[in-house]
Parts: C-alpha cells; sequence; structure tokens
C-alpha cells in the first residue's frame, strides 16, 4: 500500500504543478493489492496457489522465490503466525459469534497499520477510516452495540481524536516541533468507536506505558538517541486490542486495586 500512495502521491504533486504526467515506463504503477495476483519483485514469477499458503508455504520455499531463488523475508511468516494466533484469541474470547467476526476484522486492520506505520510512519486514511466507520455503525446496526452502544461510540471517537490533536498542538506551541501524525489522532477515533470513550484514557495510557517500555528497548538495541522519532501507531493498536479483545478494563482494575489495598 504505501509505494501504490506515494505513486498516486507523485501524480497529484504533477496534476497540481500543471508538469505533464510521466509516462509508464518513468515511473511505473506499483503492484495492485488485491487483484493483481501475488509475485515475486525479484523476477516477477507468480505464485501458484500451493505458494501462497501462510507459513507453510515459506516452509516449503525454504524462505526462497521458486523461479529466481531471490530470499523471501522472514517477515512474511512472522506477521502470519501473528495474525493467525491473534484470530484465535478473538474466537476463544468471543466464541463463534458475530462479535468475533467484528474483532478478527479489527485485528487485521490492527496488524496492517502496524506494519506499515513501523516501516513508513504512515498510518493510511484508507485503513484508519474505515475501521473508524465500521466501529461507529457496528454500535448503531445491533441493537444496544456490538460492543459499545452508540452514544459511547460516538463520543469515543470524538474524545480520542480531540485528545490527541490537543496534545500535537500544546506541543508544537511550546517546542515548535511536531510530535505526532495526523493518522495517529484518526486511529485513536478508530479505537475509541470501537471501545467506547471510557476506554480512550485506559488507552492512552498503556499505549504509553507499552510505548515507553519498546521504544527505549529498540532505541538501545539499535544504538540510536533518545531524539529519534518512533511511531506510536503501534503502540496505540496494541492498547486497543488489549482493551477489546481482552476485555481489559484498567480504570476498573485500578479500583478494585485501591479498595483492596
Amino acid at each position: 500500500m504505501p509505494p501504490r500512495l506515494e505513486w498516486q502521491w507523485r501524480r497529484d504533486c504533477r496534476e497540481l504543478l500543471e508538469l505533464p504526467e510521466l509516462s509508464a515506463e518513468a515511473d511505473p504503477k506499483p503492484p495492485g493489492i488485491v487483484v493483481q495476483r501475488s509475485h515475486c519483485p525479484g523476477c516477477g514469477h507468480q505464485l501458484a496457489a500451493w505458494e501462497n499458503v501462510p507459513v507453510l508455504s515459506w516452509l516449503l520455499l525454504r524462505g526462497r522465490c521458486r523461479g529466481c531463488g531471490m530470499r523471501i523475508s522472514a517477515q512474511y511468516p512472522v506477521v502470519e503466525l501473528l495474525t493467525g494466533l491473534l484470530f484465535a484469541i478473538c474466537v476463544w474470547q468471543f466464541g463463534w459469534t458475530w462479535q468475533a467476526g467484528a474483532a478478527i476484522v479489527f485485528t487485521g486492520l490492527l496488524v496492517a497499520m502496524s506494519g506499515i506505520d513501523l516501516r513508513t510512519t504512515l498510518l493510511p486514511d484508507q485503513l484508519t477510516l474505515p475501521l473508524l466507520w465500521l466501529g461507529l455503525l457496528l454500535s448503531v446496526v445491533v441493537p444496544g452495540g456490538l460492543f459499545v452502544p452508540p452514544v459511547s461510540a460516538i463520543l469515543g471517537a470524538a474524545v480520542g481524536y480531540l485528545s490527541l490533536w490537543s496534545v500535537y498542538w500544546a506541543f508544537k506551541l511550546l517546542t515548535g516541533k511536531e510530535g505526532m501524525g495526523y493518522g495517529d489522532f484518526k486511529l485513536l477515533a478508530a479505537l475509541g468507536a470501537w471501545c467506547g470513550v471510557g476506554a480512550v484514557l485506559p488507552i492512552v495510557l498503556i499505549s504509553s506505558v507499552v510505548g515507553a517500555v519498546i521504544g527505549s528497548a529498540w532505541l538501545m538495541i539499535k544504538g540510536r538517541d533518545k531524539a529519534t522519532p518512533i511511531p506510536f501507531g503501534p503502540y496505540l493498536a496494541i492498547a486497543g486490542w488489549i482493551v477489546l479483545v481482552l476485555q481489559f478494563d484498567l480504570l476498573g482494575s485500578y479500583a478494585r486495586w485501591v479498595g483492596m489495598a
């Protein structure tokens, strides 16, 4: 998706600047996502059905293209295993219900967005906005809401967006720098639509803790300084998934802990 977005942005910029459109040879269109068959980026070999089975095909091919022998990144089986495990947890948590089906869609979009954000620091509108609208629709079309009622979903989307938007502008006014991207606002709005307004604060808190731990470890391993920008989207995704799928109630757990203390 990122190469296709960048290709379209270049075309839009040339049109805005009234520059001549580049030929297909000078600026080839990146491969399709849905219609075009999967193929090797090295030699163009189109994958047969048995070469496209998650995890198993990578093992059978020993991590190399059957056409040219080019190494296939281990990212493929790792992401496939992770996604399969998360899907299984959704079914284990909700059973064979509509909630499980919706949670699987929710999970798949979060995995895709996390991977894209980690690699490119982009959170495409093509993923964040459908997630937002789907969360709002599921609160309306199902009596009482599939996960949360409509009022909570609408307020969750609004509070989610405005909370990070406010932090962004406060940080920019104080430092003159941009602390995060607009994609983070939209992702938190989507998570608020799915999890409800009461989950926005727990999601922000959990994502901040997860981001601090994982981000610090990553900077140490890579030998980077603290000024290195770190994508925040994956940590929001982790927190949102924990709250929705695992039904983790941070504020409720804290209240019970205080009561016991």
